[in-house]
């Protein structure tokens, strides 16, 4: 099953569906998707990734498939954190990656504007409001000035908090969207007001059912009108390069959300 170059943006998924690393991931999808979400991480424990002879590899599967690959920073990174140290760890944690992917194809990245482990930014009053959205200023700023990359292939995705508290740094700073389709369902914001708003804006979008209280499952478990909403507007006001990524990570997962897909050729 394949729904490669089948339709009007780029069909993708994450870098984890077969139970493997990056690379065998790849190679399995390089025939079925136009876009893989690189999910990258690093930590003291565990790091996966690429080496220098992988990213070789990686760019000559990319060649040779058409494909790229949307980079996804590290979720422990705190551009909006009270401490400068940590902020600037989380840039650096960003520089390295982003250097490591220069050579390969690339359609986004993709980034989390959080506080800290743990920290429910919905809690905040309102000069902890101000100063977290002063603070991803400040460390995007830094990101864009060091990384030498175009602001647009950056893009800001929404969380669990209204992603209207930090649009106006998005907007000021010249960074795109990730819309997370999903995230806004499993959190109860209205998905038609978010694309009305942000979709002029939309470079990647996530796509995923909730299942059991749980998000990030197969299309199957996404509400159809939901669904058919996005591509709607995806058909009606198509951009080149745009990516459509089923945020997804089993082969049972990718297998059923590509039939759901199938139907909406």
């Amino acid at each position: 099953m394949s729904c490669k170059q089948r339709f009007p943006f780029r069909f993708g998924t994450t870098s984890y569906i077969i139970p493997a690393d990056i690379m065998p991931n790849v190679e399995f999808l390089r025939d079925k998707v136009d876009d893989i979400e690189l999910v990258l991480f690093e930590s003291d424990e565990f790091s996966n990734l690429p080496t220098d002879g992988d990213i070789r590899r990686l760019s000559s599967v990319a060649a040779d498939s058409g494909l790229t690959f949307s980079i996804h920073l590290p979720l422990d990174v705190y551009f909006g954190n009270e401490s400068r140290e940590e902020r600037r760890r989380s840039v650096g944690k960003c520089l390295r990656i982003i250097e490591l992917c220069r050579p390969l194809p690339k359609s986004a990245y993709v980034m989390h504007f959080e506080s800290g482990p743990g920290v429910d930014i919905n809690r905040f009053g309102s000069a902890e409001k101000l100063g977290f959205v002063d603070n991803i200023r400040e460390s995007v700023s830094e990101l864009l000035e060091k990384s030498g990359e175009s602001a647009d292939q950056f893009c800001a995705e929404n969380l669990n908090y209204p992603f209207e508290l930090v649009w106006p740094a998005v907007e000021e700073l010249g960074l795109s969207v990730t819309l997370d389709i999903g995230h806004l369902e499993f959190y109860g914001f209205p998905v038609e007001s978010h694309l009305e708003r942000y979709f002029h804006r939309t470079r990647v979008l996530h796509m995923h059912g909730t299942k059991d209280g749980r998000d990030h499952n197969s299309l199957v478990h996404m509400q159809p009108d939901t669904l058919d909403m996005v591509m709607r507007h995806l058909l009606e006001n198509p951009v080149a390069g745009r990516v459509f990524t089923m945020e997804i990570f089993s082969g049972d997962d990718f297998f059923s959300s590509c039939g759901v897909m199938e139907k909406r050729l």
